[in-house]
């Protein structure tokens, strides 16, 4: 009994397999079609965004940088602050400033969105990224801030400053969307979902087609006759 149902399963399977190998056109034609529709649909209707980015130095002033003895807590204490910077970079009076000079119609809380820091390799150095549709407006946004930021913080704090280290330049490509990325995992569910149409109706399909599908579904009952098909022309 067990290795009826094994030899049945294994007979299924391949009866899929070969459903699929049968409807390979199929398969290929859907998945031109899943990637051309996924990059046509990221073409014309999803807009690109552009990064743009501007790198500062955080110093604490307590560092003699005449000096070859440098303490490590102040090196930590310097990096401590890329954190206390970021916070007052995100903070509305700053960002205030930056939409007035700039002059972009952002809320307070749409330009938050679109600016990021980080620090650069666990060092004193840290990034501002803003990412928007418009290339000019992300660099424009970005040197804005590194020249307001380092009056912000001098305001604000004692013993510490910002330098900048490079300005934003105007990027050239975009972050986002990817079209080959887009294309590709269009693709890829246009193949699932026709090999799982053609997998479900095979499933669902109890015709006898042949006296082949007879003997593979039911080897132990004998198959006594076979009718023939006959044509209107005779043969």
């Amino acid at each position: 009994m067990n290795d009826n149902t094994k030899q049945e399963d294994y007979i299924d399977i391949m009866q899929m397999l070969n459903a699929l190998w049968k409807k390979l056109w199929i398969i290929v034609l859907s998945t031109v079609v899943g990637g051309a529709v996924f990059l046509f649909f990221t073409i014309f209707f999803i807009t690109p965004l552009y990064e743009s980015s501007a790198m500062l130095y955080v110093n604490n002033s307590s560092l003699d940088v005449g000096s070859t003895k440098i303490d490590l807590s102040d090196l930590n204490a310097s990096k401590g602050l890329v954190d206390t910077y970021s916070v007052i970079l995100n903070s509305r009076g700053t960002l205030e400033q930056v939409i007035e000079l700039t002059g972009v119609d952002y809320s307070y809380e749409t330009l938050k969105g679109m600016i990021s820091t980080q620090t650069v390799n666990e060092t004193e150095v840290f990034q501002v990224t803003v990412t928007s549709t418009d290339p000019n407006e992300a660099e424009l946004i970005a040197n804005t801030i590194v020249k307001v930021l380092p009056k912000r913080i001098d305001t604000i704090m004692d013993g510490s400053a910002v330098k900048i280290v490079d300005y934003a330049i105007v990027p050239e490509t975009r972050v986002s969307p990817s079209y080959q990325s887009n294309a590709l995992k269009g693709a890829l569910l246009g193949a699932v979902i026709c090999c799982a149409v053609i997998v479900i109706k095979e499933l669902l399909d109890t015709t006898i087609h042949d006296e082949d599908y007879l003997l593979n579904h039911y080897p132990n009952v004998p198959l006594l006759i076979v009718v023939p098909i006959v044509r209107e022309d005779g043969e």
